[in-house]
């Protein structure tokens, strides 16, 4: 009894008194820990994948990183804490305190003092090797594991930023982003444009744009085609001329571009410098003169009197095909140029007639920038209800479309919009060559690997 009485006491005694608690650590990301400005030794927390361990007698260094930035946090501590699982590739948590570097190489590190291995990496399994750079050929092998790689992961975030950069573009006009919907009663398909949608939303908010997947069944493994890509769509009311149409196109491009040059400077230049040296220059080029401006007639006579032998002939009526395209860019000094005016055979039945016989052309254009060709793909739509009418008669679409042409009964306005193909974006103004280096998980013909 006497000796529960004491305890009793001791414990009552314990309640009162305020027992010292450690402050718990801050949890901040790489790129957060990098950009701090206050390092008088507050104790925060970072997580992430270490990218290179070395170890000292007395001391233990290590690279971590998580993803938000290019660069890595250097982690300075005590050899006490070394571990054989402490690896290249693995996932650990450390704690300890920011403080100023004494190396020039970075403003801070973290003098850890303690360092949790979350999740072990068996470096001789991972396909990917410390301080070797890996082709982009046998990177893509590992669809699972290739956002670890430098260029792949600043590849991704590029791309993040120009997705906000796209966004960001359209939201100052008023534009309303429509979302398409996939619930389905009916026979449907996978659609590679959500353009129709798009026009009607524009007959009641005038500017619209969507920017999700689209689809493409054409059986191609070439280095610019995928069976599922991203598009960035925008249809615009009361617009009445190419013109109008192509003076957006330009503005996307240039603002979003210069958008990701100013936030995420480090990761366009890891991939001017080892990935497409020279395309820093290029690039800059584009965005300081303004995109050219010929017809389908000029560009099809332009390549008739070129000294290059085309594998497609170049004649009036026919397509312009990858090699005409980079071609024109060429011959217009590398500056982006806007074809207009094509022949009504070779598009759509929603494009706006010119009325030009005997030519017989329509409304279109598209963007041919260097490296890629085709960008962008635009039209002014036919707004005029019979012009319409007979186009989808002659095609036998009238019943599927009645409701395309009800659009143009009830309050139709000169309308016209565009298409960006984002991979193709990001091929442009990064250098990369394939288009299956700039999505996630590239799904084409005969291959879905995620």
């Amino acid at each position: 009894m006497f000796g529960a009485g004491c305890l009793l006491r001791a414990l009552r005694s314990c309640s009162s008194i305020p027992c010292p608690r450690h402050k718990p650590s801050a949890k901040l990301s790489v790129r957060d820990a990098l950009r701090a400005q206050n390092t008088n030794g507050e104790r925060v927390k970072v997580q992430g994948w270490i990218r290179s361990v070395r170890s000292q007698k007395e001391v233990l260094f290590l690279h971590i990183n998580d993803g938000s930035s290019l660069e890595s946090l250097q982690i300075v501590a005590d050899s006490s804490l070394d571990s054989r699982e402490l690896a290249f590739g693995c996932s650990v948590e450390v704690q300890g305190q920011l403080v100023k570097s004494p190396s020039k190489r970075q403003n801070v590190e973290l003098k850890a003092d303690k360092i949790d291995i979350v999740g072990n990496c068996d470096v001789k399994a991972f396909p990917f090797k410390y301080k070797k750079r890996h082709p982009l050929e046998y990177v893509r092998q590992y669809p699972h594991l290739r956002c670890r790689t430098n260029v792949l992961s600043s590849i991704l975030r590029i791309r993040s930023e120009a997705t906000a950069a796209i966004h960001a573009f359209f939201k100052p006009s008023s534009t309303i982003r429509v979302s398409e919907e996939n619930f389905f009663d009916v026979p449907a398909f996978l659609t590679v444009s959500g353009q129709l949608h798009l026009e009607v939303m524009a007959g009641a908010f005038t500017q619209v744009f969507t920017f999700g997947p689209t689809f493409r069944a054409e059986n191609s493994q070439s280095r610019r085609h995928l069976a599922e890509f991203y598009m960035v769509e925008a249809e615009m009311s009361f617009i009445e001329s190419l013109q109008d149409v192509m003076q957006v196109m330009e503005g996307l491009f240039k603002a979003t571009t210069v958008k990701l040059l100013s936030n995420c400077p480090e990761d366009v230049e890891l991939c001017h410098k080892f990935v497409a040296p020279g395309q820093k220059d290029r690039l800059e080029h584009m965005l300081k003169n303004n995109f050219l401006i010929m017809s389908y007639t000029e560009a099809v006579e332009i390549l008739k009197q070129a000294s290059q032998n085309f594998t497609f002939t170049p004649e009036w009526g026919a397509d312009l095909h990858t090699e005409h395209e980079k071609y024109l860019v060429k011959h217009c000094g590398n500056v982006p140029v806007f074809v207009i005016n094509y022949p009504l055979v070779l598009k759509p039945f929603y494009m706006r007639d010119n009325e030009d016989s005997p030519q017989h052309t329509v409304a279109a254009v598209d963007l041919l920038v260097p490296g890629v060709g085709e960008l962008f793909g635009g039209s002014l739509r036919e707004e005029r209800y019979h012009f319409l009418e007979q186009q989808l008669a002659r095609l036998g679409l009238t019943d599927t479309y009645q409701w395309y042409l009800d659009l143009r009964r009830f309050g139709s306005v000169p309308h016209g919009g565009f298409g960006m193909g984002f991979e193709r974006y990001l091929q442009c103004i990064l250098g990369v060559d394939n288009i299956k280096d700039v999505i996630p998980f590239p799904r084409f013909t005969h291959s879905c690997l995620l």
